[in-house]
């Protein structure tokens, strides 16, 4: 008998996916996929169970199905569809990730967990070290949101390993994830016709492709290879950094700078109206940025990036078509400009 895999999520467009590649492992002999909500895409030859991770009812389907692999991807920042809540989602993470832990503590069949979990851990601010690595302490702990989520999902996952210690647990904090199907904040942030940003910074940022997403999380859901181990807690994303103003630039939408103040209150009236769930802690990252380090990802885990953070983001703004300012358009001015002034004027 092959692998019998578990994932929840797969209502999202990247557990969708998932869910149609795991299928070829050849190792893999049955693929479950769970949701609140049907998908509306395809999942391929997998079996399709609309079940609630916050209810003890998951505990259930684990054991009957001698789930033996288990793909938490449930865990998110923003809702599913117009109609869902902070709220919601707040309970989908936290509270469905214990019910899906507790279930999975009581299943002897399960044997390996992987949680898709988020940078925002480290959380953002002024005087963060330049580089994250995965046992960096944060300056300040998350006070809200996602990334608050994350660190209690995360503080779940711990407890578990200790009480299940046969069980291979891999946690992976991804970078914000882009591609032509990305539908995360900073994705619905990046499509806005002008951008606000905070008056006098320029943060740093790293983007993991969706392709690349989903290939790191077939690697920690399989057997380690040689040389390798898909247990522990591993940053994942693309080589490089991406300054803000470089992403406004290459997507061709102008910037619209603010004071600190006046951004937060921006990005309240565009949550109020629907716009945007442009949250304090993506403000926060707007404002300081943050960078982590990815080691651990190559040496130990043993994954490489096809995209780099300029390749993803490249990808994501061929998806999003032209800005007001196209790049090209914008450089063509420049040249021309250059061409009229005095020597020398253009260099200072």
């Amino acid at each position: 008998m092959g692998k019998v895999v578990l994932v929840t999520g797969v209502a999202r467009q990247l557990g969708g996916r998932f869910v149609r590649r795991i299928q070829r492992e050849p190792e893999v002999d049955r693929v479950i996929g769970v949701d609140a909500v049907p998908p509306e895409h395809h999942l391929g030859g997998a079996e399709f169970l609309r079940a609630d991770i916050r209810h003890p009812a998951i505990a259930r389907v684990l054991a009957e199905h001698a789930v033996d692999t288990v793909v938490h991807m449930d865990v998110n920042g923003t809702p599913l569809g117009k109609s869902g809540s902070r709220a919601t989602v707040k309970e989908t993470n936290v509270i469905g990730t214990m019910q899906l832990l507790g279930a999975c503590q009581k299943t002897p069949s399960v044997r390996r967990l992987v949680v898709k979990s988020s940078t925002n851990v480290y959380g953002s601010a002024p005087r963060d070290p330049a580089i994250f690595t995965e046992s960096t302490p944060p300056k300040s702990l998350p006070s809200g949101g996602f990334a608050k989520d994350a660190v209690e999902v995360e503080g779940y996952v711990r407890g578990f390993a200790r009480r299940r210690p046969d069980v291979a647990v891999c946690v992976l904090r991804f970078a914000n994830i882009l591609g032509p199907c990305a539908d995360s904040p900073l994705a619905e942030y990046f499509s806005l016709p002008v951008l606000p940003t905070v008056l006098g910074f320029d943060p740093r940022l790293q983007f993991v492709h969706e392709d690349d997403a989903i290939e790191v999380l077939r690697i920690a859901a399989g057997e380690p290879r040689r040389g390798t181990l898909n247990s522990g807690t591993f940053n994942v994303a693309g080589d490089g950094v991406l300054l803000l103003s470089q992403a406004a630039r290459r997507l061709g939408r102008p910037t619209l700078p603010f004071f600190l103040p006046t951004v937060t209150w921006v990005g309240s009236a565009l949550r109020s109206v629907g716009v945007l769930d442009f949250s304090p802690e993506q403000i926060r990252l707007l404002t300081h940025g943050r960078v982590v380090q990815t080691a651990q990802m190559r040496e130990t885990l043993g994954f490489h990036p096809r995209y780099t953070t300029a390749e993803a983001f490249a990808d994501f703004a061929r998806s999003r078509g032209k800005g007001l300012l196209p790049p090209e358009t914008l450089a063509r001015t420049v040249d021309r400009i250059a061409a009229v002034l005095p020597a020398g004027r253009g260099q200072n």
